[in-house]
C-alpha cells in the first residue's frame, strides 16, 4: 500500500510538471527543442528533465556556485517557476 502511495505521489508531481511547462509554452506561443531538435509546445518532462543531466552545482568555500547552464536548460527556466529559476541562481 504505502509503494502505491508513493508512486501515486510520484505520477502527480510528474503530472503537474509537465503541465506546468506545457500551459507555460502555451500562455507565451512559444516551442522548445525536442529530441530530433523540432519544437513542440508539448514536451514531454522526461525530455526536459533529461536536458539538465548535465548540470552541477558545486559549493566552493560555502557558497553554492553552478557550472555548465547550457543556452536550452536557460530557456526551460524562463517556462518555469522562479523556485526553479532561484535553485539554478538565475534571481
Amino acid at each position: 500500500m504505502v509503494l502505491m502511495m508513493i508512486m501515486g505521489l510520484a505520477l502527480l508531481v510528474y503530472s503537474l510538471g509537465q503541465r506546468q511547462i506545457r500551459q507555460s509554452l502555451e500562455d507565451c506561443e512559444q516551442t522548445l527543442p525536442v529530441q530530433k531538435g523540432q519544437p513542440s509546445a508539448r514536451p514531454t518532462l522526461r525530455w526536459l528533465l533529461q536536458c539538465f543531466l548535465s548540470v552541477h552545482l558545486v559549493w566552493v568555500n560555502g557558497v553554492k556556485t553552478q557550472i555548465k547552464l547550457r543556452e536550452r536548460q536557460r530557456l526551460i527556466l524562463d517556462f518555469l517557476s522562479p523556485n526553479c529559476q532561484k535553485y539554478y541562481l538565475l534571481c
